[in-house]
C-alpha cells in the first residue's frame, strides 16, 4: 500500500529537516544525561553522538539503506554542535531536570516520525514502518543510558515507546487519509510529545509484570 504522495524531492526535504531537528534535540538530551554522571567534554560528546545518531543508524542498517549521518555529514556536525552548545550553556546557567525530559520527549517525537517516514520511503510495510519509527525514537536513548550505566528509560518510564508507536501509527493513518505530509508529521509528532509529557506529569504507566504466588 503506497501511503506517500508523489514528489521525491519534497519528501526528502521533509525527511531532512525532521531528522536534523531530531538529531539536535536528542543530542541535547544525551548531554544532559551525561552531565548527571559528571563526564568530561569528550565523554559528553560521545554520549550526545550515540543518542542523536544511534537509533537512526540501527534503522538504516536493518533497512539496508545508507546510514544517514555517513551519507550526509551535516547530521554528524549538528550532533557535535548541539553537544558543545549545551555543554557550554550548562556552565553559565542552571538547566533543570525538566529541560532533559522536554528534550528527550522532543527527540522521541521527531525521531519517531522521521523513522516512520524513512521506512515508508523504502517500501517497508506500514506495521514494520511504524515499529522502525519506535526503534529510531527510542534506541538512541537506550544507547545513552547504557553508556551512562543507568537503566534505560524506555523500559520503566511512563508511556515512552508506547507513545512513540501510537504516534507513528497515527502518522501512517493521517497519510492514508490523504492529509498533507507536513501536517501529518506535525500533528502526529505533537501527539507523541504531548502524550509523553502528560504521562510523566500524571505517572501514567502500562501494567508491570507481576507473577502470582
Amino acid at each position: 500500500m503506497d501511503l506517500l504522495p508523489g514528489g521525491a524531492p519534497e519528501l526528502l526535504r521533509n525527511l531532512y529537516w525532521i531528522t536534523l531537528l531530531a538529531v539536535v534535540v536528542s543530542s541535547a538530551s544525551g548531554v544532559l544525561k551525561a552531565g548527571e554522571q559528571r563526564f568530561d567534554l569528550f565523554g559528553v560528546v560521545i554520549i550526545a553522538i550515540a543518542t542523536g545518531l544511534g537509533g537512526g543508524s540501527l534503522r538504516d542498517m536493518l533497512l539496508d539503506r545508507p546510514v544517514f549521518w555517513i551519507a550526509v555529514q551535516v547530521f554528524f556536525i549538528a550532533s557535535i554542535a548541539s553537544a558543545l552548545v549545551i555543554f557550554m550553556a550548562a556552565r553559565w546557567m542552571h538547566l533543570p531536570r525538566r529541560f532533559f525530559l522536554v528534550a528527550d520527549a522532543a527527540g522521541l517525537a521527531t525521531f519517531g516520525i522521521a523513522g516512520t517516514l524513512a521506512s515508508l520511503m523504502v517500501g517497508a510495510p506500514w506495521l514494520v514502518a511504524s515499529f522502525m519509527g519506535v526503534m529510531t525514537g527510542t534506541m538512541g536513548g537506550v544507547f545513552r543510558d547504557v553508556l551512562c550505566n543507568v537503566p534505560p528509560v524506555v523500559f520503566h518510564s511512563p508511556l515512552y515507546a508506547t507513545a512513540c508507536w501510537a504516534g507513528s501509527l497515527l502518522f501512517i493513518l493521517l497519510l492514508q487519509q490523504q492529509v498533507e505530509l507536513t501536517w501529518a508529521a506535525v500533528l502526529s509528532g505533537a501527539a507523541i510529545f504531548l502524550s509523553r509529557l502528560i504521562a510523566l506529569r500524571y505517572a501514567i504507566n502500562l501494567p508491570r509484570f507481576q507473577q502470582k504466588g
